[in-house]
């Protein structure tokens, strides 16, 4: 298998996950813990797949072919790492990245996340976990943001921990139904939509107060 293709396995894991696994198998555990780390971990990275890898890999954990605990640990693992690696790369360059061109970095996506920050302050570290995306940019928006590394740590494993649990216990009790197999994208993206809507009428809510204070 050339890179190319391996490449093409992991953007399109929800469907290779068991080749993956038969191929590799307990070096699996390696592969979806570089795939976190670098998803959460790296912005020019951020179309990696991160939900629905969690919630196959859960599906695979009930047929006994993974271990849940280990899992468990070592995805949550990679999502604290990946986000403190992505925070110090945000310190790192600091304010510059809104006035410097840099052909690496998505600048929609910088904005989206940045205005997402302004809006829900820390908790967006815990928000954003589950918006595709966002999930990507948030820990190097905090870096930007001098957001103290104590108090991101806290938002950091709480949202870490919330994601994968919630995810890989999800794909383990359903992943396997066959209605859920043919539909997972569907779901993936109901799952997103009830994540950002609240969000979306919080924002509405508060901009409509200030508007009636007027």
């Amino acid at each position: 298998m050339d890179l190319m293709q391996f490449f093409d396995m992991i953007l399109h894991v929800d469907k290779t996950l068991g080749l993956l696994l038969s191929q590799y198998g307990v070096y699996i555990y390696a592969v979806l813990f570089a795939i976190v780390f670098c998803e959460t971990g790296l912005v020019v990275l951020f179309f990696f797949p991160g939900d629905t890898l969690l919630f196959i890999a859960g599906a695979f954990c009930a047929t006994g072919e993974m271990n849940y605990l280990i899992l468990l640990v070592l995805l949550i693992t990679a999502a604290v790492t990946g986000n403190t690696l992505n925070y110090w790369i945000g310190e790192a360059i600091g304010q510059r990245v809104f006035t410097h061109d840099y052909r690496w970095l998505n600048k929609e996506a910088l904005h989206r996340t940045h205005n997402f920050f302004e809006k829900h302050g820390g908790k967006t570290i815990i928000l954003a976990r589950f918006v595709p995306v966002v999930r990507t940019f948030a820990p190097f928006v905090a870096g930007v943001s001098d957001m103290t590394h104590a108090r991101f740590q806290l938002y950091n494993f709480t949202g870490a921990a919330l994601w994968v649990v919630s995810l890989v216990t999800g794909g383990y009790f359903f992943g396997n139904l066959p209605w859920v197999r043919d539909h997972l994208t569907a779901i993936v993206l109901v799952g997103v939509g009830a994540a950002v809507v609240p969000l979306a009428l919080g924002g509405l809510w508060k901009f409509s107060r200030k508007i009636l204070k007027r």
